[in-house]
């Protein structure tokens, strides 16, 4: 089902732009990162990356047909650099969205009563949370020249949700089963 809302229609093509493109910055990222010699640091970008396709993919199937021939403009840090520096660039743009993009995005939604874009931009605000907090702590460890620990890193297909080591029984943003989460 598509919008009915002019202003929540381009809430939700912003917010898939932004997703797409931190899905491709996060799998250059996390390459970038492997070659530096930090692979956990490496896997925890391709997850995170992994959870910004399932955000994007809920916006647009939330978009739906009506705007088909709209332009897509999403504004990001591009260009490689070292690890450090990327993460820095990751932190940057979760905390962005984390505490001006989807706040708004989801105010204007209940206001408007669309319910879908409600839940895709509930479920996107709950991972960026997480997200921004493990990219601050991959930072701290590569500020040390030291990879981060972690043995696995498991996402939620259905909202992104996001977690070190071993999934939930349910997932506390969307009730998703255990056996669901894709593992990193």
């Amino acid at each position: 089902m598509s919008v009915k809302n002019a202003m929540t229609a381009d809430f939700l093509r912003s917010a898939y732009g932004g997703e797409s493109m931190a899905h491709m910055r996060y799998l250059i990222w996390g390459k970038m990162a492997t070659e530096e010699g930090f692979p956990n640091i490496g896997k925890l970008f391709e997850a995170i990356a992994y959870a910004e396709q399932v955000h994007a993919s809920n916006h647009f199937k939330e978009i739906g047909g009506t705007t088909a021939d709209a332009t897509v403009v999403a504004g990001a840090v591009f260009g490689p650099g070292k690890t450090v520096d990327n993460l820095q660039g990751a932190i940057n743009g979760e905390l962005h969205e984390v505490e001006q993009m989807y706040p708004v995005y989801l105010n204007a939604a209940e206001f408007q009563n669309e319910s879908g874009a409600k839940r895709s931009f509930h479920f996107a605000l709950e991972a960026e949370k997480i997200h921004a907090d493990l990219f601050s702590q991959a930072q701290n460890s590569a500020r040390e020249g030291k990879d981060m620990e972690l043995e696995s890193v498991y996402i939620c297909p259905i909202c992104g949700h996001t977690v070190l080591n071993d999934a939930p029984d349910k997932c506390p943003v969307c009730g998703a089963k255990k056996e669901m989460y894709k593992k990193f």
